[in-house]
């Protein structure tokens, strides 16, 4: 084919066009018919074989990933001992009777705990400036802290990351430091049952009421009294108010005469603050509602107070400039803590610290030390695992400081801290040397201590001593106990590696190769790995047999993949004459190595992965820089003027998709967040609502551009890209539009009937992209349309009455089918994004029409470059679609585009899509690089298209590998748990994504083109 000018029969068709001869029939129709029904079924079989080899290398990643992270991942051993009340940890001999409480005299009989779930520390103290919504918005806490100093206290309160709200909670509750795994001898779900706050006084009989999160009840099951308790759903961030209104419901009248009585600790917890964040960030006027809301509740809570009751306020964890929690920055891990009494019960060592810090780097406490503090004034045991120390404030005393009292709360907990850590010191097999340093603090604190009880110190200054050589162990301690969980599995991270390794092996054997059909291939190597599976697993399982509770599931999983890789290497040995790697590597060869490499190795550098956005940018400008050079060199005219056009639309399309940026905080200040309204704010600007319309208007009569090029714009193409596509894009800009007005209140409509008429909509375009669209495509006839005329001249005079035929479509007819299928899950992606996250998408499928252009034009359909493309594609717009390589870039809202509430597995597919909508995209668009204006008979496309699948996967799996590795080799980093665990986490998410989507989608779809296809044009 040349200029689009293809021969047939003696007669000539332009643009695509195809034209024959009809005569009265052919001999053999019924040989012909079961040869074609031989071919079909022998196509179908080796399909199905080639999607099994597939999946079988994302078994293989599963098993090296997972067995990577189980070593990789920190771990503590949960122990299963319980303080007691009768056995304090230190025998303590003061003037005091213990009265009413366990270890040391209650304080109070009960305790309402309001936790305001990401309640930032600067949210409660004042600013003198009110440049942000939030400021001086949620007063109280300060103006008693101020006005109160022995009533009240307001003090920093930092979280241990990961800043996500079962952790913290976990932690609020256990005083234990979060660790990813936590191994224990009973586990059942998400339910702590280790030694906690709770369960200590569930079991001194105390009744315990819980409002709102029903967080709580996942990890307190059966906790809370039934009758009093109202539990509301945790997930939905686009709803404000619901728990927080629920929770207002019932909390004041708890308090009344009637009820008081009923209840002993009250747990409120409220979600709107959180809510107002993750959907519009702190800066907006949301967040200034709910923190007045919050100021309202809370000041009639105290009026309701009585002597007896204490008031605790608390964040579980902050949330940084766009809204968003989970990481380990400064805003995630900075919250406030505040106490309330109306007795006289708190006070200060220092009269400088009578006003709360300004800030959140001054006089911070750990969330952990909120444990024994509660524990203590609520006359409970401390919890057996706990590590924090008792708050100051809380047991200093209102006039003058009470250093004995604060002495005996530090050693109290300072014992249990230590009889603790002699537990796990043997249940994991610790040496002294280890624990060495610990154990010197605690002999000179319990020195300090035998010295007191026996009258032998008395003076402040010894009792300050004594206070200060237990702070000191706890210290120590705290940091011993940091280390000891830091500690990894070595042996797991090199099995990981291992598999990892070797599978890539295998992908990069079955990808590269210069001649034969890589599918015939996949039936000896499937069949060599069928045998080395049970051989594996076998192996694997023996073990267990003899020595119980060894290997098991872990052994038969690393056991199969070993032996199906042994099996493999077998099969690729078998059929070395094609296995081999070629010698001669062309430029764009050369290109897709360098591209691919290089960016691996640069994951070592912390600088290097926090630019990543920009390092992808560099490599795919100078891809079409280079095509550009390589268009100038085409004999051909067409050809010359096509991929120069093409190149520079792709350089020009890659820089406009470069200007739509999310900012991680280690780029500031040299980066500038365009995704959103603002870097404060998790909503889209007005004008940015424009990018849907101009897709929806635009993109589609772009596409079919492409299609009338070849003639291609006929049949199913008509309906699905002219109409259906375009109306699915529309209801988007729609859907957006409407999100927008229920933000900023522009309708008389109620938020409740915006949200259902949302809701309807977003369900019926998911309907149109997922099912109209794939059954459009499933059961579509090839975009073609065939017109017969009768042949002017000689031969009109004869019997035969010879007509004309062409074929309008065929010089791409298994292109412009198979990109039915990429558009369906383009519209489907597209709306699951933010406005401008849409428009990305848009110009991505641009870039990728763009592409095959320049692979076509320039002969490039066998080599690595296209998919190798494709791949830095689907990584470059991951981050301009609003990600980052963070656990607080993931967009939660997106689960409820189309639902109201958590629905498995609906929710999490939404957020899947749209994380990682650019790398289903661009390997769905895969097959399209060999497919791309190719006759409908061409032999070994279904190894074309699998080997550039397979090429599309490489470049995932090494840049996987090399994030594990990086994370491994640089596990003590002090970036590690910042920059290159979330970077190890995100490349195998997106493998797997990546994977699974090849296997399924984009080798599993090629089956339902190619039948289409064949049917019409034979076998």
């Amino acid at each position: 084919m040349e200029d689009g000018i293809t021969k047939h029969d003696g007669i000539v068709s332009s643009n695509g066009a195809i034209s024959g001869r009809q005569g009265k029939g052919s001999r053999g129709a019924q040989e012909l018919a079961e040869n074609n029904r031989r071919r079909a079924v022998r196509f179908k079989s080796l399909h199905l074989l080639v999607v099994g080899f597939f999946l079988w290398i994302l078994f293989l990643h599963a098993v090296g990933i997972y067995f990577f992270t189980k070593g990789f991942l920190l771990t503590r051993l949960v122990l299963d001992n319980k303080s007691e009340c009768l056995l304090p940890p230190l025998k303590v001999s003061h003037t005091s009777s213990i009265s009413g409480g366990c270890w040391h005299p209650k304080q109070f009989n009960k305790a309402i705990i309001i936790i305001i779930d990401a309640l930032r520390y600067d949210f409660t103290v004042p600013h003198l400036a009110k440049s942000q919504h939030f400021h001086n918005m949620l007063t109280v806490l300060h103006e008693t802290a101020v006005g109160q100093p022995h009533n009240a206290f307001l003090l920093p309160f930092i979280a241990d990351p990961p800043t996500a709200t079962l952790q913290r909670l976990k932690g609020l509750t256990t005083g234990t430091l979060p660790t990813f795994v936590d191994v224990g001898a009973n586990f059942a779900g998400t339910a702590i049952e280790e030694d906690n706050l709770v369960s200590q006084l569930r079991e001194a009989n105390k009744t315990l009421v819980h409002l709102g999160d029903d967080t709580w009840h996942s990890l307190f099951p059966g906790y809370f009294d039934v009758n009093l308790t109202h539990a509301y759903d945790s997930f939905n961030a686009w709803d404000l108010h619901t728990v927080d209104n629920g929770v207002a419901e019932h909390l004041l009248p708890l308090l009344a005469p009637e009820l008081v009585n009923r209840w002993d600790v009250l747990i409120a917890h409220f979600l709107g603050v959180d809510h107002a964040g993750h959907r519009y960030g702190p800066n907006h006027p949301a967040m200034t509602a709910k923190l007045l809301q919050m100021d309202a509740i809370l000041r009639q809570l105290i009026e309701a107070l009585d002597d007896q009751t204490l008031l605790v306020v608390m964040g579980d964890h902050g949330m940084d400039a766009k809204g968003d929690h989970g990481g380990e920055s400064d805003d995630e891990v900075e919250a406030a803590l505040w106490m309330y009494s109306k007795k006289a019960i708190f006070g200060r060592s220092k009269i400088e610290y009578v006003n709360p810090p300004a800030t959140a780097k001054e006089r911070a406490v750990a969330q952990i030390d909120l444990v024994p503090t509660l524990s203590l004034l609520l006359g409970m045991p401390i919890p057996f695992n706990n590590l924090g120390a008792p708050i100051q404030e809380a047991f200093i005393g209102p006039n003058e400081p009470q250093w004995q009292n604060l002495a005996i709360v530090n050693a109290l907990t300072g014992a249990q801290i230590h009889k603790y850590q002699t537990e796990y010191a043997v249940a994991r097999g610790l040496d002294a040397d280890a624990t060495s340093l610990v154990h010197d603090k605690w002999l000179k604190a319990i020195n300090h201590w035998v010295r007191l009880k026996f009258g032998r110190l008395s003076a402040v200054t010894d009792l300050q001593a004594t206070y200060t050589a237990f702070s000191d162990y706890q210290i120590e301690n705290l940091r011993l106990c940091r280390s000891l969980w830091a500690r990894f599995d070595i042996p797991n991270m090199l099995q990981g590696i291992g598999i990892l390794s070797f599978a890539l092996v295998s992908v990069i054997a079955f990808a590269q190769s210069i001649s034969g059909d890589r599918a015939d291939d996949v039936p000896v190597l499937l069949r060599n790995i069928g045998m080395g599976i049970p051989a594996g697993v076998s192996m694997g399982y023996l073990p267990s047999l003899i020595i119980p509770d060894t290997f098991g599931i872990d052994g038969v999983a690393f056991g199969a993949a070993i032996g199906g890789l042994i099996g493999s290497g077998l099969g690729f040995w078998q059929n070395r004459a094609t296995n081999f790697i070629s010698n001669k590597i062309t430029l764009w060869g050369w290109m897709a190595i360098v591209f691919t490499l290089s960016q691996s190795i640069g994951f070592a550098s912390n600088s290097y992965t926090i630019w990543e956005d920009e390092i992808l940018l560099f490599f795919l400008s100078s891809f079409a820089v280079v095509a550009t050079a390589a268009s100038l060199r085409q004999v051909n005219t067409t050809d010359r003027i096509l991929g120069m056009y093409h190149s520079l639309l792709f350089l020009v399309l890659t820089r406009v998709a470069s200007l739509s940026r999310l900012c991680r905080d280690e780029q500031m200040p040299y980066c500038r967040s365009t995704y959103y309204a603002s870097a404060t704010s998790s909503t889209s600007a007005t004008w940015q609502l424009v990018i849907s319309f101009v897709v929806a208007i635009l993109l589609p009569e772009v596409i079919k551009t492409y299609y009338q090029r070849t003639k291609s714009y006929e049949g199913s193409a008509r309906f699905w890209i002219g109409f259906a596509f375009r109306i699915g894009l529309l209801g988007t800009a729609i859907y957006w539009t409407l999100d927008a007005a229920d933000d900023g209140n522009w309708l008389s409509i109620t938020s409740t009937t915006l949200l259902n008429i949302r809701i309807n909509l977003a369900q019926i375009i998911l309907a149109v992209a997922f099912g109209a669209g794939t059954t459009t495509f499933i059961w579509a006839a090839p975009c073609i349309r065939v017109e017969v005329s009768p042949i002017d001249g000689p031969l009109v005079r004869t019997k035969l009455n010879p007509k004309s035929m062409t074929i309008l479509g065929y010089a791409n007819v298994h292109g412009s089918r198979y990109f039915l299928l990429f558009s369906g899950w383009l519209l489907g992606i597209i709306l699951v994004q933010k406005p401008m996250g849409g428009g990305v998408l848009g110009l991505l499928a641009l870039q990728i029409l763009s592409l095959l252009e320049i692979v076509d034009t320039n002969n490039l359909s066998q080599s690595a470059i296209g998919p190798i493309v494709l791949a830095l594609l689907g990584s470059f717009h991951f981050f301009k679609t609003g990600h980052q390589a963070t656990l607080a870039s993931i967009q939660w809202n997106a689960a409820f585009i189309a639902l109201k509430t958590i629905r498995y597995p609906w929710s999490p597919i939404l957020v899947i899509l749209n994380t990682f909508g650019a790398q289903i995209l661009t390997v769905i668009a895969v097959p399209l690089v060999v497919l791309w204006k190719q006759p409908p008979k061409k032999p070994g496309l279904l190894g074309d298209v699998a080997r550039a699948v397979m090429r599309h996967i490489c470049y995932y799996a090494v840049i996987n590998l090399a994030t594990t590795m990086w994370a491994g080799w640089l596990r003590r980093h002090l970036m590690l748990y910042r920059i290159f665990s979330p970077r190890f986490m995100t490349g195998a998410a997106v493998l797997l994504v990546v994977d699974l989507v090849g296997a399924l989608v984009a080798v599993g779809g090629y089956r339902w083109n190619v039948i289409a296809i064949n049917e019409v044009f034979g076998w």
